[in-house]
């Protein structure tokens, strides 16, 4: 073991000092983190934040991972000559797209984390939706959009979900495991559906109950100007963000997960965090410091702690 000069033991020693109210808080409490493919693009991205859920899980904290995949789904689908298309951030995915998400999301991702997990000794069991029905969905039906172009959307194989059985994540949990789940699902004909992993990520947390829900993203957190990435907001609650979408200061790839942070603070999660998963120990600095490192999204600003309003 290396030694540690007398300044670094007395840091390490003042942030030991530090984590340990934290540590009391959040030990056996499950924290959801959805990642998105981005995350995923190498080896070195993959094992930075691999390493930092191995560090929760560690300390007793009740891990699950969710995973996107989009860029290496639009790579792919390039290299087989297909097109992409997004309305309002959603991918459409037409019966080419859903081979496309089948390959990416439940193979080349999921077995990439996994390696990563194997490889830090990070005990992971990779799954998805379909999974002993974990997510309940449907087939989303032609959606109207007020005053878009086109009028009418239809997203494909793109499902709706029904209800989570949480008790197939939850036996993991008990048994030690770290659940690695893929957003794919099936209806209840057996028919694939593409299902935005924000969303999954947000349904799985309220289903268990979660104490945090935590979305790991190419941005250092929510921006109040998109283009400046100094504008970092710190906290907000879910008034904060509908202003900020009626004002149209979201882009399109953040309205989706957007959707999700409401949708999780409606269904009883306290805390919605956005970090950076680019930004090195990201998600322990978020969870283990005042301060943290992105933006912390509230039902309400009055719920905030003190300690939580210091940046």
């Amino acid at each position: 073991m290396a030694k540690l000069k007398g300044s670094e033991r007395a840091i390490a020693v003042t942030a030991l000092r530090h984590a340990i109210p934290y540590l009391r808080m959040f030990k056996d409490k499950v924290f959801v983190v959805k990642a998105g493919g981005s995350a995923f693009e190498s080896d070195d991205s993959t094992r930075s934040l691999v390493e930092q859920l191995g560090v929760l899980h560690q300390l007793a904290i009740r891990i699950v991972l969710v995973h996107g995949g989009g860029p290496q789904q639009n790579e792919l689908a390039a290299q087989l000559g297909l097109e992409t298309r997004f309305v309002d951030g959603r991918r459409v995915t037409d019966g080419d797209a859903l081979r496309v998400a089948s390959m990416v999301l439940s193979g080349q991702i999921n077995a990439r984390i996994l390696a990563a997990c194997r490889e830090l000794e990070v005990p992971a069991v990779g799954i998805s939706g379909v999974d002993a029905g974990l997510v309940r969905a449907n087939r989303r039906p032609p959606v109207t959009r007020s005053g878009g172009d086109p009028a009418t959307v239809d997203y494909g194989f793109v499902g709706d979900i029904r209800r989570i059985e949480p008790a197939v994540i939850e036996k993991q949990l008990d048994s030690g495991f770290v659940p690695v789940v893929s957003p794919l699902s099936a209806d209840d004909a057996g028919v694939l559906l593409n299902i935005n992993a924000d969303t999954v990520a947000a349904e799985i947390a309220c289903a268990l109950g979660a104490e945090k829900l935590i979305l790991a993203t190419g941005a250092p957190g929510i921006l109040e100007n998109v283009a400046d990435p100094r504008s970092l907001i710190s906290y907000i609650d879910r008034a904060g963000l509908a202003k900020m979408r009626d004002e149209g200061l979201l882009s399109d790839g953040m309205l989706p997960k957007v959707a999700s942070m409401e949708l999780a603070l409606a269904g009883g999660v306290p805390r919605v965090h956005v970090i950076s998963y680019a930004s090195p120990d990201s998600l322990l600095l978020e969870i283990f410091t005042n301060e943290g490192t992105g933006t912390l999204v509230v039902d309400d600003i009055n719920q905030l702690r003190p300690a939580e309003q210091t940046a």
